[in-house]
């Protein structure tokens, strides 16, 4: 795997991950009770707590990205159509 192929695959995952860890532990105005008079999304969250979730993603990626990497250093699953030159 190259540098830039690593890159791309730890991105992809952290985004992946991102929208996994987004919908926890949300509260909306309309569970917690609060009127939105304003004319707002009754949905919208009341704490949507988005430097934890970046922080929990981060993490959470970093460690699939290693076990990838290991398993394709490793060649713990065999890609016979792959080229050399990106694993």
């Amino acid at each position: 795997m190259t540098v830039f192929t690593g890159i791309a695959i730890y991105f992809t995952i952290w985004w992946t991950v991102l929208f996994s860890v987004l919908p926890l532990g949300v509260t909306s105005h309309a569970e917690a009770g609060i009127d939105r008079g304003d004319g707002g999304d009754p949905g919208a969250p009341v704490d949507p707590k988005l430097k934890r979730k970046f922080i929990t993603t981060t993490i959470v990626a970093s460690v699939l990205w290693v076990i990838l990497a290991l398993v394709l250093h490793f060649e713990l699953i065999h890609f016979p159509d792959v080229p050399r030159s990106w694993r």
